[in-house]
């Protein structure tokens, strides 16, 4: 029995952890994930709260794996558990039977899975649950019930810190497709012989008043008597999409330059902003520095945005800005850089380096320098990260030391 007890706690929370934290290092991934089922669920007054909500998700799925793992205030865990997995199996299947969003977003950007596998998944762990809620009261406390409820606090406030870090920033660990050092060509490509989309066609056609559907088997072709009036194309079985599909790059007066934007063999400053006017005065004048700095070192300059036409005029005529803008999908831009607005640094299609607006180094006109600055900043940024985890994960560590419950 205390072997039962040790694997269902374990397997499970590390699942909840994994989780919790691929979500709770993207926060802004997170929140538009739920933005997306607002939508569905015609919730959309919500939209405002997804970020604090997608920080509250990953944390309760964290704190619940730690809980599990460590042994934690198990009676409380336990009902959290069932509770949270009866919720989302109920929610999964509907998603699954209804198909409103192609990705639940159970694992971030790191795993991917169909909805239906999202729901089978669901339903294993559903039984682990109820095994560990069955079991809950035969669990031996970890400590008493004041310093466990201290460590559950400790674990939280980590989980939210880590969260504010990553969105003041940028994700801790870049999940995304279009993450530094990628060259975004190859991953556009579909491998020779990939499987691609299949389609059911239904066509329309009026004979007499009536309208009939055929199929493109057997359509009435040779009877001029049926007039066509409509076609409609259902998806019936997902082909290959390679990591980076729908990339595209529009210039103001509807050009396409994509091929020219991934082919540029000199550095490309490029800004990303899914939405102009949520950007701050003082990242505007930023944003104007890094454009003269590339009119002065002939560099490349680009600003791939996804406001209206309008918005971009407003924006021109009131901060005087003397370069011209690019049009990119909102979807894409928010995958690129969880930022608003981002800097990425391109050269000949690979991304070279990306940054949130509160960490744009300060770039030198040189061309050797440009170089040395980059790998100064990533190096300390690389740095900063290593060390906050490895304090994160020290404190921890001597907490359960100290918290320890003594035989």
């Amino acid at each position: 029995m205390k072997q039962v007890r040790i694997i269902l706690r374990i397997l499970i929370g590390v699942v909840f952890i994994f989780s919790g934290f691929v979500k709770g290092i993207d926060p802004m991934g997170s929140a538009i994930k739920f933005s997306e089922y607002f939508e569905v669920f015609h919730l959309t007054w919500l939209d405002s709260a997804a970020l604090v909500l997608s920080i509250l998700m990953s944390t309760a799925e964290f704190l619940i794996g730690i809980a599990l793992v460590v042994g934690l205030r198990m009676i409380v865990t336990a009902w959290s558990l069932l509770i949270f997995m009866i919720f989302f199996t109920i929610l999964t299947l509907y998603i699954a039977i209804a198909n409103p969003v192609t990705d639940c977003g159970c694992f971030g950007d790191a795993i991917k899975i169909t909805n239906w596998q999202t729901f089978y998944k669901n339903i294993v762990f559903l039984a682990l649950a109820i095994g560990v809620f069955k079991l809950r009261k035969t669990y031996i406390p970890y400590a008493s019930a004041f310093k466990e409820w201290i460590l559950v606090g400790a674990f939280a406030a980590s989980m939210v810190w880590v969260s504010m870090y990553s969105y003041n920033h940028l994700p801790l660990i870049d999940f995304m497709p279009y993450n530094v050092g990628t060259h975004i060509p190859t991953k556009m490509e579909r491998p020779k012989g990939a499987p691609i989309d299949e389609f059911s066609t239904t066509l329309l056609y009026e004979k007499n008043g009536v309208v009939k559907e055929f199929t493109i088997d057997n359509y009435p072709a040779d009877d001029t008597t049926w007039k066509f009036k409509d076609s409609k194309s259902v998806i019936i079985k997902e082909g290959y999409k390679p990591p980076i599909h729908g990339f595209s790059v529009i210039q103001e007066d509807g050009t396409e330059i994509t091929e020219q934007f991934l082919a540029e063999t000199n550095y490309s400053f490029v800004i990303i902003s899914p939405d102009l006017s949520k950007i701050s005065p003082e990242n505007w004048k930023k944003i104007v520095e890094i454009y003269n700095l590339a009119q002065k070192s002939n560099h490349n300059f680009y600003f791939l945005n996804g406001s209206p036409q309008y918005v971009v005029m407003e924006m021109k005529a009131k901060y005087k800005l003397p370069f011209v803008f690019q049009f990119t999908d909102v979807t894409t831009l928010k995958t690129i850089v969880r930022s608003n607005p981002g800097l990425v640094l391109l050269k000949e299609g690979v991304i070279l380096g990306k940054w949130h607006y509160n960490d744009i180094p300060k770039f030198n006109d040189r061309g050797p320098l440009l170089s040395l600055v980059l790998t100064k900043d990533f190096r300390s940024i690389e740095s900063k990260r290593v060390w906050m985890l490895g304090l994160g994960l020290g404190i921890v560590f001597l907490l359960l030391i100290i918290f320890k419950k003594k035989n």
